[in-house]
């Protein structure tokens, strides 16, 4: 995994895609750009090249992320939105995958970074290539035991 920063702060990118953060968050900070497996909350992001058992789908659509951004999940009881965001013409993004897991929710493609963004979370950056946007799952607990099913992790 591969760490480098940009220029961009949470503040300017909040204002630039009319996504804001909750107030706890300190807009000052640079956001880090990863070049690798990174999460956010109940979302993971995988490098595609990474698993064998996504692919696009025979009649994939892609449509280009818009400034405003796309709305990849939202947290649990209508909670807040874990939201993809690039600029324009960088970044395209398409839910017509094959995944047998079913844990897919897309993939994208970014020629420039992209971010996550999320009220509570703040942002993270992703370096440009082609990734996989997955819901996380954990391994049950009950009576304070791990059971054998898992479930998703839910923020």
């Amino acid at each position: 995994m591969t760490t480098t920063t940009t220029t961009t702060t949470l503040g300017e990118l909040a204002e630039r895609t009319g996504r804001d953060v909750l107030a706890h968050l300190e807009r000052e900070v640079t956001v880090p750009v990863v070049a690798g497996l990174q999460a956010q909350g109940d979302l993971i992001v995988v490098p595609a090249e990474l698993l064998d058992n996504v692919r696009e789908s025979r009649y994939v659509r892609w449509t280009e992320v818009p400034p405003g951004g796309v709305e990849l999940l939202r947290g649990a009881g209508g909670g807040n939105p874990h939201a993809l965001v690039a600029d324009p013409g960088t970044c395209r993004w398409t839910t017509t995958v094959h995944d047998l897991t079913g844990l897919t929710l897309g993939m994208f493609e970014a020629t420039a970074v992209a971010y996550l963004i999320h009220p509570e979370h703040g942002a993270s950056g992703i370096a440009p290539g082609r990734y996989v946007v997955r819901r996380q799952r954990e391994r049950g607990v009950g009576n304070g035991r791990w059971t054998a099913g898992n479930r998703m992790i839910q923020d």
